[in-house]
């Protein structure tokens, strides 16, 4: 991988998980020493990172992670709604009965809430990669990443949540695509992508750092 794609997924990476929070100031400088890099391949970073409307540049000040729109979190939380009960149908359809089976690994958590935060992801990109279907996986991936900051913001609602529900939500999906219960398993996908939009967009209303208004 080339320098400036390793400065770019790190910085992106900071950025989800919240490293570098919504509203937080960066400069290039500041940046550059911390990946210990030249000026020239987190410049280029930042601006990939502004076409993903992840930053914003200030003039004469430098770049802020973008505060989080509810309506853009929206959005994506809705995107996931169509995208992933697809991915999930395709799994059923063509995946082979060791990558179902080895789906059984997320039957079990135990750890704190970042590793939740860990566990979820991984288990949403096995989904996404068992479809078989490699640009809606990258694609789902990318919104399941996206998701992770939605949460992490959302932490100080969340942190009292116990994960057993959604372990066992995902058990039961598990056992569905397992029996390749298409119907079942896209009535559970659907329903847990609804509680997730009704857990987490609450939270970030509640938080000062999100935003109201739809970017232009």
């Amino acid at each position: 991988m080339l320098l400036r794609d390793n400065v770019y997924e790190s910085l992106r990476s900071d950025i989800l998980t919240c490293h570098f929070a919504p509203g937080d100031d960066m400069r290039e400088q500041d940046l550059a020493e911390r990946y210990a890099v030249s000026r020239q391949p987190v410049r280029e970073a930042l601006l990939r990172l502004e076409r993903e409307h992840l930053v914003t540049v200030t003039p004469r000040q430098g770049y802020r992670v973008n505060p989080i729109s509810l309506a853009d979190a929206r959005d994506l939380l809705r995107f996931r709604f169509a995208l992933e009960p697809a991915c999930v149908m395709d799994a059923i359809e063509s995946a082979s009965d060791d990558t179902l089976k080895s789906l059984n690994k997320f039957r079990r958590f135990s750890g704190n809430h970042e590793d939740f935060i860990a566990y979820n992801r991984a288990f949403h990109s096995a989904l996404a990669h068992a479809s078989g279907n490699r640009r809606m996986a990258a694609a789902l991936c990318d919104l399941i990443g996206q998701a992770d900051r939605l949460v992490r913001v959302s932490v100080a609602n969340l942190k009292g949540h116990d994960p057993a529900k959604l372990v066992a939500e995902h058990v039961a999906l598990i056992e569905a695509m397992q029996r390749r219960d298409g119907r079942t398993a896209a009535r559970l996908i659907k329903a847990h992508i609804a509680q997730t939009e009704k857990r987490v967009l609450p939270a970030l209303k509640r938080n000062a750092v999100i935003v109201d208004a739809r970017e232009p």
